[in-house]
């Protein structure tokens, strides 16, 4: 079972039904009306930091279930869940080089983890004013995916089954998001 935290993102519901139709339960609570509690009673296999507005300054309890579940259950981040889970780690959130609302980049990728069997370079729709800075990365984590001007588009921990993408794998025009989703899954 998965558990999926709403940052208050129209795209939550494109995941939830991206993980269903890869066989999966997904139960979803919004980031303000679930407590790290009540995460350990549900005890999912899995845990999906969705997209949302603002920073991570803005995603309620986001913050704190990586640094409580990190080496126990495999995280997911979408967007800003990928920005969650740097600062998290201390990591730094900053303005991208240009913003990205609805446009699509080509994404070059390093060919592991959530990435295992996906063409590269891939084609992925982004939605987002904000990047992780590459010079404030937590060495913990390693740079897996990066657009065609270098911004980070996917980070996965060295150690534990953690990884954050930048990017929307649920829409429509990217290419290959049932895969990656799969890839971080089994």
């Amino acid at each position: 079972m998965i558990l999926m935290i709403d940052n208050y993102d129209s795209f939550t519901y494109n995941i939830v039904y991206y993980f269903n139709e890869l066989n999966h339960k997904v139960l979803v609570y919004r980031n303000d009306e679930i407590s790290i509690n009540e995460i350990k009673k549900i005890n999912p296999n899995y845990i999906c930091l969705s997209p949302g507005p603002g920073g991570p300054k803005n995603s309620g309890i986001c913050i704190n279930i990586v640094k409580y579940f990190y080496k126990k259950i495999p995280i997911l981040g979408v967007c800003l869940g990928h920005q969650v889970i740097n600062e998290a780690f201390n990591g730094k959130t900053i303005k991208s080089k240009i913003i990205m609302h609805g446009k699509i980049s080509k994404i070059f990728h390093k060919k592991e983890y959530i990435f295992k069997n996906i063409k590269n370079p891939f084609n992925a729709i982004r939605y987002n004013s904000l990047s992780i800075d590459k010079n404030k990365l937590s060495k913990s984590f390693k740079i897996t995916a990066w657009s065609n001007n270098k911004e980070i588009m996917a980070i996965s921990h060295k150690k534990y089954n953690v990884h954050g993408v930048q990017f929307h794998p649920e829409s429509i025009l990217s290419e290959y998001g049932h895969n990656i989703l799969k890839n971080f899954l089994y």
